[in-house]
């Protein structure tokens, strides 16, 4: 309807003007028919291309905006992703700064305790010396020989016939020292340390040995005899114990920081043992 009412619009006045030319024939109107439905023709071409073309801008601009979208969506992941890398990142350079901090404290109070032990090394020999030139000046031992010899061997006048067991040493170095000679049970202690080092009491007697030296308040000697127990029994019943009778000994001795450092390693490392509880309150009584 549309198209042939816009034919009659275009061909009508064309046709009044050739009739009124007196120039007008079938040929020529039917040759302006043909023309005016090929430009009628691509008049619709024209309208359908620009319709799609249209329709495809359209599309286009809602693919665009889902683009946009989506890449707004993933800005913001990456900002969450970004912000929690750093989180982490700060959470591990807080604790590798703790470990550091902790093995600096713990070479610190190794070192310490090693200068503590080498110290009272030297000083415990230093006190053997001169307990040995004492008992030479009381005739505890016997005289020298003349130069060139060696010294005499102290020779006991009555020998044993039949030696005793672990049991039996061990037994009469303990009533020994719950009876108070600490020279009769020290040497009933290392009688049993030497001639069996590998007995289940070795590591008990040693500890007695310790604590007969701390009895009488030689608390160098003490450490040194407690570090014995730890050293060469790690796995024995009497490690807590030496360790809790080292930082009292320490304590003693004046030196605070060092019992500091035994009892907070008793803690560590037996930390559900009596021995550790006592070092708790000793700790909150330094503190």
């Amino acid at each position: 309807m549309r198209r042939s009412a816009l034919r009659s619009t275009i061909l009508l006045p064309f046709v009044c003007l050739l009739i009124l030319a007196g120039c007008v024939s079938q040929q020529e109107i039917t040759s302006l028919d043909r023309r005016l439905n090929e430009l009628e023709l691509h008049n619709a071409e024209t309208r359908d291309k620009n319709q799609a073309l249209k329709s495809e801008l359209q599309t286009r601009e809602g693919d665009e905006q889902n683009l946009r979208q989506q890449m707004a969506s993933l800005r913001q992941q990456l900002a969450g992703l970004n912000e929690e890398f750093r989180s982490l990142t700060g959470r591990i350079e807080e604790l590798e700064h703790q470990i550091n901090r902790q093995a600096q404290k713990d070479t610190a109070s190794m070192g310490s305790r090693q200068d503590v032990m080498e110290r009272l090394t030297k000083d415990t020999q230093a006190n053997d010396e001169r307990l040995n030139r004492i008992e030479q000046y009381l005739n505890f031992e016997s005289q020298a020989k003349p130069s060139g010899t060696s010294p005499a061997k102290i020779v006991p006048a009555v020998k044993v016939a039949k030696e005793s067991s672990e049991d039996e040493i061990y037994r009469q170095a303990k009533q020994a020292f719950d009876q108070g000679d600490s020279d009769a049970a020290r040497s009933k202690f290392e009688e049993l340390i030497k001639r069996y080092p590998k007995s289940e009491q070795a590591d008990n007697a040693q500890f007695w040995i310790g604590e007969i030296y701390y009895r009488e308040k030689w608390y160098e000697k003490a450490i040194l005899e407690y570090q014995k127990v730890i050293e060469n029994y790690p796995k024995g019943n009497k490690v807590p114990a030496s360790l809790l009778k080292q930082g009292f000994a320490f304590l003693n001795l004046g030196d605070k920081t060092n019992s500091r450092i035994i009892l907070q390693e008793l803690i560590r490392k037996y930390p559900k043992t009596n021995e550790a509880k006592i070092a708790q309150d000793k700790l909150k009584e330094l503190n």
